[in-house]
């Protein structure tokens, strides 16, 4: 008997999608995303203590904020081979894994090169994570609550962002050890990920692209229901036999677009400068707050991560409604505005302080309500089941590569251009963000991953 004879008809009856299985399912992928937010934005307030533990000059407190980024962009890169052949599921059980000895190492860390090391191998899980999660969650969500679900992860970054702000904000007070502590402190989020990878499915795509179709069609019924995972089986299969999943594929005339399109947004959601303030929050207030303490900076990263996690809330709720252009051009118009202006307060030293401090929460209210959940979505969403998993992977290496190069860069060109000059060059490249948008990125809302395939091919 074959496989297809063993499923369901559709004269039977129906069952509704447990919508709350969905939500548990994404959840507990986006565990990793608290993982990848706490342990890029630890370094933010740890770096205050990490300079005087090494005595770290300009250059080597760079590299101790982008050691992590590395290990990132190499995880990023390995991430589509190992998921298109072990599965999404197992390759982020891997991630846990490297999350905890990453947590550990860098706790325990004697020296500076020990300390890198253990934060490379932290890059390599957040490389691996960054592009398996939103492929995973897409794969497994319906097509009328996705962008919420793959924004779940964003969400779950902010968080992780807010939790490492206030974790490093309460642990100061331990003196010159607190950087152990707020690095250490990771590895126990990292062992409940590993455990709970161990009571969520396979993606039912990678299943059904793998010749495992009664299992991935097992899979669509318990996340879609019934009738749902009946038509969406046949639409899968159908956009299977339409692709080679050849990797030659992805520069195929047919893929050149997407894959221009997924990258650039990759590429300018980092160069608009967001991690200069995610990363170095703590070095920014303190050199501009004249006479406020290490504490109060710290203090005013949580207040950053704050309005990150409340405006991504916001993106969460609008994402599925407004759509991911609209978002993207919102935010990239209004973070080019609050760039500019917080150039020129930095510019002008008579201006106070909380001008400064207000220009950079709007910048991060508007990049959280666009450029933040929306390029993760709409990358995870445009590429063909076969060739998803590489796919992302490239666009995400794009993203930390340009995350490394601005990370290892910002304090050499604050040096060499001076702050205020730096920050205008983030807002220039924010508006030529509003200007790719508005040109090159078609609209996805409300079709399904295979729908969004045909919209692609008639490009």
């Amino acid at each position: 008997m074959s496989d297809r004879a063993t499923l369901p008809s559709p004269g039977k009856i129906t069952r509704r999608a447990p919508r709350a299985y969905v939500w548990m399912v994404a959840s507990v992928a986006a565990i990793s995303g608290f993982l990848f937010g706490f342990d890029t934005a630890v370094i933010n307030g740890a770096l205050v203590f990490l300079r005087r533990q090494f005595a770290l000059n300009n250059l080597l407190t760079e590299i101790a904020a982008s050691s992590l980024l590395l290990g990132c962009l190499i995880g990023a890169a390995g991430a589509g081979t190992f998921s298109d052949r072990l599965g999404r599921r197992r390759s982020l059980m891997g991630a846990a894994l490297l999350f905890s000895a990453s947590a550990i190492g860098s706790a325990f860390a004697n020296n500076f090169t020990v300390f890198s090391l253990a934060r490379l191998a932290g890059g390599l899980a957040i490389g691996l994570a960054s592009a398996l999660t939103p492929v995973y969650i897409s794969e497994v969500a319906p097509r009328s609550c996705r962008g919420q679900l793959v924004s779940l992860n964003q969400l779950a970054i902010v968080i992780g962002i807010l939790a490492a702000y206030l974790t490093n904000w309460q642990l100061a007070a331990l003196g010159d050890i607190s950087w152990r502590w707020m690095f250490g402190v990771a590895a126990i989020p990292s062992a409940g990920f590993l455990f709970g990878l161990l009571f969520i499915p396979e993606s039912p795509r990678w299943l059904i692209t793998r010749g495992h179709r009664e299992e991935g069609y097992a899979v669509l019924e318990k996340i879609a229901g019934t009738e749902a995972a009946q038509t969406e089986l046949t639409a899968i299969e159908f956009a299977i036999a339409e692709t080679s999943g050849d990797p030659v594929e992805l520069f195929s005339p047919g893929m050149r677009m997407r894959v221009f399109v997924a990258v650039s947004l990759a590429v300018l959601q980092q160069i608009s400068g967001i991690n200069t303030v995610l990363y170095y929050g703590s070095v920014l207030f303190t050199q501009h707050f004249r006479g406020e303490s290490a504490h109060t900076a710290l203090g005013a990263n949580v207040v950053v991560g704050v309005v990150n996690l409340l405006c991504t809330m916001l993106a969460m709720i609008f994402i599925d409604r407004w759509g991911r252009r609209g978002l993207f051009l919102v935010a990239s118009a209004g973070m080019t505005v609050s760039l500019a202006v917080l150039a020129f307060a930095l510019h002008m030293t008579a201006i106070a302080p909380i001008i400064i401090f207000a220009s950079v929460l709007i910048y991060v209210a508007f990049f959280a309500v666009g450029l933040g959940p929306g390029v993760w979505v709409y990358i995870a969403e445009i590429f063909p089941t076969r060739v998803r998993g590489r796919a992302t992977s490239l666009a995400v290496t794009a993203l930390w590569t340009a995350c490394l190069g601005v990370t290892l860069t910002f304090l050499s060109l604050v040096e060499a251009l001076g702050t205020s000059a730096s920050f205008l060059l983030y807002a220039a490249l924010s508006l030529v963000t509003f200007v790719f948008v508005w040109k090159w990125v078609p609209e996805t809302r409300g079709r399904s991953l295979e729908e969004i395939q045909r919209m692609w091919s008639r490009q």
